[in-house]
């Protein structure tokens, strides 16, 4: 089955009242355990990789497996880059197979947040890409105790949303409304009187950061006021580690393939929670049904050259090449020459 078209995706998911889990991945278990969990709910599926994330793993390395591990899948998958910083990581995540990508300026002010994020709109639009901005902070940090990095949570205001979304032009905007990134202790407070109004004032699809942690009737309440897309990755983080130390403690002197065996199905278990409780799962059929395929295309650059040139072939080939690579979203360039001497063009691109 392809990937398929993000934008697609949530949309299906936004208009029944459901949402697609984002799941942030670090590590092959974690990209193996979310697709098979998927499959088994025969639910669509959103794999996630995060800027913050970068140190655990070589970016490049790892989005080429996500790609393919996306289009074997049996259910519709989609790529998307979380919490990206600039727009140079943005353009290199849609160039190694991103469909989706979040530019992460809602620590800046109001008009940078909206110049910043609609230049990555514009850019990523004309690549079929679809965008997620942030307005508002959601405090705390993925993975780690969200006391430990407290900040002060700024909600995001109806009024400014509506703003926002009209002048970036996003596909869907995440939201503050109380969560925060990260583990808590108790029970988050959220505001569904605020998250209702944004809904009505913005009129597409909402996303939420920081859902590890909340109940069913929280998740419910959530997906029926407009949150169609849930970024998710602490819970998975701690179900990892937990499995891990309980296999050190039943085995202290195992080794490093023996201490992570069970941290596949410790991910895959919460998945499958996850997408059962966010109405996502059984689903994937229909989405299938309602969203386009993504998939590359073939553009075919053809060139004549005087032989009387001041610049030799292989140069003007290599830097027709090294021009076309710089542009957001072409993956690959091929030279090509003709093989008849007699042919109508020489050469190509």
């Amino acid at each position: 089955m392809p990937l398929v078209n993000m934008r697609d995706m949530i949309y299906h998911a936004y208009d029944n009242n459901y949402a697609v889990g984002a799941f942030d991945l670090v590590s092959l278990d974690f990209l193996e355990a979310v697709v098979d969990a998927a499959e088994s709910c025969r639910s669509a599926v959103i794999l996630s990789i995060a800027e913050p994330h970068f140190t655990y793993y070589d970016f490049e390395l790892m989005l080429p497996a996500i790609e393919a591990a996306a289009k074997r899948a049996s259910i519709p998958v989609a790529i998307q880059l979380d919490h990206g910083g600039c727009m140079e990581t943005v353009v290199k995540a849609i160039n190694l197979g991103c469909n989706g990508v979040m530019l992460d300026a809602s620590n800046q002010n109001f008009t940078n947040n909206i110049d910043h994020t609609r230049m990555v709109s514009e850019m990523a639009h004309k690549c079929g890409v679809s965008v997620v901005g942030e307005l508002g902070y959601v405090a705390g940090k993925e993975g780690e105790g969200a006391e430990q990095h407290p900040g002060e949570v700024a909600f995001t205001l109806p009024s400014e949303a509506k703003a926002y979304v009209e002048r970036t032009g996003v596909d869907f905007l995440a939201v503050s409304i109380g969560t925060v990134q990260g583990r808590m202790n108790g029970r988050a407070k959220l505001d569904y009187v605020r998250l209702k109004q944004l809904n009505q004032a913005v009129n597409i699809p909402l996303v939420i950061h920081g859902g590890s942690g909340l109940s069913e009737d929280q998740f419910h309440k959530l997906t029926s006021n407009g949150v169609a897309k849930i970024d998710y990755f602490t819970a998975l983080s701690d179900v990892a580690a937990k499995a891990m130390r309980k296999r050190s403690k039943e085995n202290p002197n195992g080794s490093f393939a023996d201490l992570k065996k069970d941290v596949k199905d410790a991910i895959g278990i919460e998945v499958q929670r996850c997408l059962r409780q966010w109405g996502s799962a059984g689903r994937a059929a229909e989405v299938l049904e309602r969203c386009e395929p993504w998939l590359s295309v073939e553009h075919l650059i053809v060139h004549n050259m005087s032989i009387q040139s001041s610049q030799s072939f292989d140069s003007v080939m290599l830097e027709g090449k090294q021009i076309l690579s710089q542009i957001p979203g072409v993956r690959e360039v091929f030279i090509g020459e003709a093989i008849k001497e007699n042919s109508k063009y020489s050469f190509c691109w």
